[in-house]
């Protein structure tokens, strides 16, 4: 009996800085619409570190250095495939912002974001990334319903 599973790995990252903003991206795609963090898929043969600098750096333009390792978030849509995505947050970063086709990306003060409509799962998202003691986001669709637990 094989344990293998069909996995995707994904990051996110939160960008802040001094100022207290937060750089987020305001997605257009319709499979999740909203503010949410920049970040995309690692590539086969690729480091979830190195990966994680060079999604940010193609969503947004800029350069970022030590992203420190925050949590997981286990995502379970019901496709058969389990998706994990890693959550970083870093304050070094350098270049020019720009955006993507993925969506616009714009600084905005941290307690501004919730007045915006935002992506599933960002609020939880952030808690994992701002909290040591939650270290994992638990995503999961059940029927028509989402599951949602921090641990």
């Amino acid at each position: 009996m094989s344990r293998a599973q069909l996995v995707s790995f994904t990051n996110m990252c939160m960008i802040y800085d001094d100022q207290g903003r937060v750089l987020v991206q305001n997605r257009t795609k319709k499979d999740w619409p909203g503010l949410t963090l920049p970040g995309g898929h690692v590539e086969e043969n690729e480091t979830f570190y190195d990966a994680v600098i060079r999604e940010v750096y193609e969503e947004t333009g800029l350069t970022i250095g030590n992203p420190e390792l925050c949590g997981t978030m286990q995502y379970l849509p019901g496709d058969g495939v389990t998706h994990i995505s890693f959550l970083y947050k870093t304050k070094d970063f350098s270049g020019q912002l720009k955006s993507s086709e993925e969506g616009k990306v714009f600084w905005i003060d941290r307690d501004e974001i919730f007045n915006h409509p935002c992506s599933s799962g960002l609020k939880e998202i952030i808690e994992v990334i701002d909290n040591d003691q939650i270290t994992e986001f638990y995503y999961k669709k059940v029927g028509d319903n989402w599951i949602m637990e921090l641990y």
